[in-house]
């Protein structure tokens, strides 16, 4: 199968004249090398093969087990919910972006100039920013996919279930994400962006199945890893971007990571409150069990 990054350098931008989008002198010097960058200047393009289907099972969490999350709407108002920002304290794509209500030299040049730092950044790295820039981009795959998990969906939309308010809050905060990368992309002249954004219709249109079978156990331990991978990978394009000379993208791409790390902290909160209820559980089966033993062989017992 294609590895991401052979399917991804299909986006990148060049033109017919052999030249990038962006405008540098037409014989530019060598660009300097740097330890934390391949030296490798072309990928390989190699054709992507579709996954094999796998079946599909679907609502394996037990009905009972619905009343443990219906149980726990508290504790994740409580625990969760603060988890999240208020909107005003949130920063925006904007707040990185040159300003659209600069005149139009001064807003030119605020182009020019995200322009000049992105230029001696390696062409692998865009193919890593525009693969976070797309993951981003295909939200709306993740809300559905959480609103399919038994227990916790938003029944209409508009619940008040604690476990759906997290939901809409969390897909809203993640929505500035693609929204920043997307537009900084776009300026930076350095993708083809009519690719970028016909590969994330097709992504979304293709929809996901990554096995979470309508079981918020499973949901929320995928989440879990999915924030921790996410973090991970814009926090390495963060440093990049400062090694490489474009403060402001390494800036962008921290503040990103910030938010999937929160994101991945309420996760896994979840996670070991589950694993938590889940233990108390089996200890009071194995109490009831041992009481219900005791008292068949105590002699003082008297048998029906």
């Amino acid at each position: 199968m294609a590895t991401q990054s052979s399917a991804l350098s299909l986006l990148l931008h060049y033109p017919a004249s052999g030249s990038r989008v962006h405008n540098p002198p037409t014989h530019r010097p060598p660009r300097p090398s740097h330890p934390s960058f391949s030296s490798r200047r072309h990928l390989p393009l190699i054709s992507a093969v579709a996954a094999p289907a796998r079946p599909q099972l679907t609502h394996s969490m037990p009905p009972e087990k619905v009343e443990v999350f219906k149980s726990l709407e508290g504790w994740a108002a409580q625990c969760v919910l603060p988890l999240l920002k208020p909107v005003e304290g949130c920063w925006q794509p904007q707040d990185f972006l040159p300003d659209p209500k600069l005149s139009a030299d001064d807003f030119s040049d605020e182009v020019r100039e995200l322009r000049r730092r992105t230029a001696d950044l390696p062409d692998e790295y865009f193919v890593v920013l525009v693969g976070d820039m797309i993951t981003e981009d295909a939200l709306p795959t993740y809300q559905t996919m959480i609103n399919t998990l038994d227990g916790v969906r938003d029944e209409t939309g508009a619940s008040s279930s604690p476990w759906a308010v997290w939901t809409r809050a969390w897909t809203a905060e993640e929505n500035r994400h693609g929204d920043l990368l997307r537009t900084y992309l776009y300026l930076s002249g350095r993708v083809d962006m009519l690719m970028v954004e016909r590969t994330v219709q097709y992504l979304i249109g293709a929809g996901m199945n990554p096995g979470t079978e309508n079981n918020p156990y499973l949901g929320y331990v995928y989440t879990s890893f999915q924030e921790r991978a996410t973090f991970v990978s814009h926090g390495n394009t963060a440093r990049l971007a400062k090694e490489g000379g474009d403060p402001v993208l390494a800036r962008i791409c921290g503040t990103i990571a910030a938010d999937e790390k929160r994101h991945e902290n309420a996760y896994a909160k979840i996670v070991e409150k589950l694993l938590e209820v889940a233990q108390w559980r089996h200890d009071g089966y194995r109490r009831h069990d041992a009481e219900e033993d005791h008292n068949a062989s105590s002699p003082h017992v008297r048998r029906m």
